[in-house]
Order: C-alpha cells, then structure tokens, then sequence
C-alpha cells in the first residue's frame, strides 16, 4: 500500500539559463534539491524566473511501477514527468499513465483546463510530485506548429503562448497598438487575427508585414507618444527592447487613463542582471499577470486583460 506524505513545502522547476536570478528572488536555502527542482519554504512574494511551480508537493513511496501509476490516476488525469534520473523507470510510469500528446501545437491553442500535475523519481520506491502546478504545460513547456514561412522572426511563438495562456484573443476588426513592432512578428500575428493593427516603430516593418490587411505603420518612437493621441485601442502590445523602468512610465499612464482594455508586454532585461523593482511595479498593477513563457529569453511577460 502506498503512503502519501505531503511536505508543508513549494517546488520551483527553475530555468538553469537564469538560476542566479532565482536565487536573488527566494529566501533561505532549499530544503532539497533534485536536479532542476528546489524545494523551499513557501515564500512571502512571487517567484518569477522558474519554469513551473509546484503548489502542493508530497513524497510517495510505491512498490512497483503499476503501484505508482495507480497512486496517481487516483488524484487526477494528467501527469507530466520531469526526469533527472531513473529515466527508464521514470518512461515506464508514463507509459501506464493516461496519454498526453506533447506534438507542437497548432494555432490558435487554449490551455486546457484540466490540472496538469508533474512527478519525478527521487530513488526506484519514491517519487516526488504535485497535483497543482503553476503551468498547465507539461513541465512548463509548450512547443508550436511554427511558421517558417510568413512571420519576419520567431517572437510570434511567444505572443502565441501568451494568448493560449490569456485563453482570448483580438476580435476581428479590433484596435491594436504594437509598439516596437519591427520586423513584424506580433504584427503578423494581429493581422493574421483580423485585428487592425497600428504597428509602431523607429525601424520599418519586412514589406510582406507593411502589406498585409488591417496594418498601418507609424514610424515614431512609440514612448514619445501619449495615449490621448493614439487611443482608445482594445489591446495594447510592446516587444520593445527597452529599460524596465521606461517602458512602466509608458504603459503606467495608459493605465491611468484606461484607454486601453488589454495588455501584453514584454519586460526586456538589460545586461545580465534583472530589474527587480520594476517587475515589481508591473506585478502591483491590479489584475496584473508576471510570468516568464517558456517562449521567454532574458525576459518576462506582463499581462492586463479585461
């Protein structure tokens, strides 16, 4: 028969890229670390720079590979493996347990709503996991069918990701406002929604972007400019390569105004640190989502969505 020991405990599936960032973020020392999987003491505030985020973390010991399958379909459906030893071990489990495709997927995609718990083998009798996860992603990874062919670069996969997380997207014939949008990827996207989409930015957009239906361009610095002379819009986007701080004072005075209903920015970091206080300003903005996509490089996502 198999135990179940809950641990009064967080799991953060940190991203080795950025593991110094994380480390500026928590508090105290792991209680134990299992490859890429810190175990901490819940912390007071949030915790940004991880793939996913184990909610409700316990420890299981089980006899044999069907006892641990069983121990986990008897919580829920979904479990995703994170492997950092025991992989054939770990592979069989997954075998028993009910399918989940990991196929790019097309777009446009919606999060399931579902909960996608994550396990991993800690020794051949134990198992560490957690039915409620940060990400609904398999181990917070989600890959797409890309487009080789259309977009100017590969940025769109994470205004993608962003919007199957949001689980909404631009109507047809919606205002959007892309703010450093050359060469054009979140563009592509908007257009290739049907939104109307004033794309702005000191570069020019690729001319097939310029072409599409739906897209004006702007060549301005989209920073210099107030919101009374460009809104109201229905979404606002920013892939801006900019300072933390400039973009917020932007995007803060749109907020005030309220002559925007929806946000998607990226929070660009500059050098090889990360700016802490400003994420932090994003993060108090009410409704506020911080997340760093797994489409994310040296950056976070904020998002306001009505």
């Amino acid at each position: 028969m198999s135990q179940i020991q809950p641990i009064d405990a967080v799991v953060y599936h940190v991203l080795p890229d950025f593991i110094e960032h994380f480390f500026d973020e928590v508090s105290g020392s792991p209680i134990r670390v299992d490859g890429d999987l810190y175990t901490y003491e819940k912390q007071s505030k949030n915790i940004y720079w991880v793939k996913n985020i184990w909610n409700k973390p316990f420890i299981a010991d089980f006899d044999s590979i069907s006892d641990a399958a069983t121990l986990l379909k008897n919580i829920q459906r979904n479990w995703a493996p994170y492997t950092y030893r025991l992989a054939r071990r770990t592979h069989l489990i997954k075998e028993k347990l009910p399918y989940i495709s990991d196929k790019p997927k097309p777009f446009p995609y919606f999060a399931p709503q579902t909960p996608m718990g994550s396990f991993t083998l800690i020794d051949e009798h134990h198992l560490l996991a957690s039915a409620s996860c940060s990400s609904p992603w398999p181990c917070g990874s989600i890959q797409f069918e890309e487009d080789h062919i259309n977009p100017p670069g590969r940025a769109y996969r994470k205004l993608w990701e962003a919007f199957a997380l949001a689980q909404k997207l631009p109507q047809r014939g919606e205002r959007c406002i892309d703010a450093g949008a050359s060469p054009g990827s979140w563009t592509w996207v908007l257009a290739s929604l049907g939104a109307e989409v004033l794309a702005i930015d000191r570069a020019p957009l690729a001319p097939s972007i310029a072409a599409l239906q739906g897209v004006t361009y702007l060549k301005h610095n989209a920073f210099t400019l107030k919101p009374e002379s460009l809104g109201p819009v229905d979404w606002l986007f920013s892939d801006v390569i900019c300072y933390p701080p400039a973009l917020y004072e932007w995007i803060a005075e749109w907020v005030e105004k309220k002559l925007a209903k929806n946000y998607i920015c990226t929070i660009k970091m500059q050098g090889k640190a990360w700016d802490a206080a400003t994420t932090a300003k994003f993060a108090n903005i009410p409704g506020s989502t911080v997340i760093h996509l797994h489409h994310n490089k040296h950056e976070l996502t904020w998002m306001l969505l009505q």
